[in-house]
């Protein structure tokens, strides 16, 4: 395994760290913080794509937000408060306010008013897919996994459309694995045991807009990668890339550990 990235806010900035410990609803902390509008109705890049440029970081029971251009802020995480309606592409969830400060802090990054959410500790989320599980606020299941080499195809396609080759950033993944000959190969597993932790597979990831905001500047930056993408990643749903897993079996994961398929499935594109 060549990289493990935490989104603890939904749409802003990943964590790479050296090791996590995976849950049933993904990473430790991913997606456990959302920014909203004064309706509760969530914020992504799609629409707001500065959220990039916001890089949170949880140690215990503190949040630091920091950006570019930005004082940095020291938040108490609120696990306990009131809780307040939320909406996430339609479905009604709750969330735990945290507070002024941090709505701020968002409301200024973002030029619009915002508030920041975390969800309860009694959210019971279930997600769809060929596993089925839970997640935070992700936009559906728990873990995102792209290999190395699909990456790498995807550059050698770009440079014969005449366009720069992309960072992995781009896609937002949790689980980067390298050492797969064959670009694609994560369509293939069904069953994949890492470290301690077990996943299945749920379905495809289906690309968006998202993919077009380069994540250092917080703007939109073209048609690529999903121009390029559409010429040979075509699926039912939409431009597919990458996978998405539930979690089967929870459990510590580090960057190195060896990856083993137990089961394998064929490709839905």
């Amino acid at each position: 395994m060549a990289a493990l990235i935490s989104y603890p806010v939904k749409g802003c900035a990943g964590i790479a760290t050296s090791g996590s410990t995976l849950t049933q609803a993904g990473l430790e902390h991913d997606r456990a913080f959302m920014v909203v509008d004064l309706d509760g109705t969530y914020r992504t890049q799609r629409r707001h794509p500065r959220l990039a440029l916001a890089q949170p970081r949880v140690d215990g029971d503190l949040m630091t937000l920091s950006a570019p251009g930005t004082d940095p802020l020291t938040v108490a995480v609120n696990s306990t408060g009131a809780r307040r309606p939320v909406d996430l592409f339609g479905a009604p969830y709750l969330g735990i306010d945290q507070g002024d400060a941090a709505a701020e802090w968002f409301s200024d990054l973002l030029g619009s008013p915002s508030r920041l959410v975390r969800v309860p500790p009694e959210h019971d989320r279930v997600t769809d897919g060929a596993t089925v599980g839970t997640s935070g606020y992700a936009d559906s299941c728990p873990v995102h996994l792209i290999s190395t080499a699909s990456l790498d195809l995807l550059d050698e396609r770009l440079a014969e459309d005449g366009s720069a080759p992309l960072p992995m950033n781009r896609f937002r993944p949790n689980i980067v694995i390298s050492g797969w000959d064959d670009p694609h190969t994560e369509d293939l597993a069904r069953t994949i045991s890492i470290g301690e932790a077990a996943l299945g597979y749920a379905k495809l990831a289906i690309r968006c807009a998202v993919t077009t905001v380069d994540q250092e500047t917080g703007l939109r930056a073209g048609p690529q990668p999903l121009r390029t993408l559409a010429r040979y990643r075509r699926a039912d749903a939409g431009i597919a890339f990458g996978t998405k897993f539930a979690v089967v079996r929870p459990g510590r994961l580090s960057v190195g550990d060896k990856v083993v398929v137990e089961a394998w499935g064929a490709a839905e594109i």
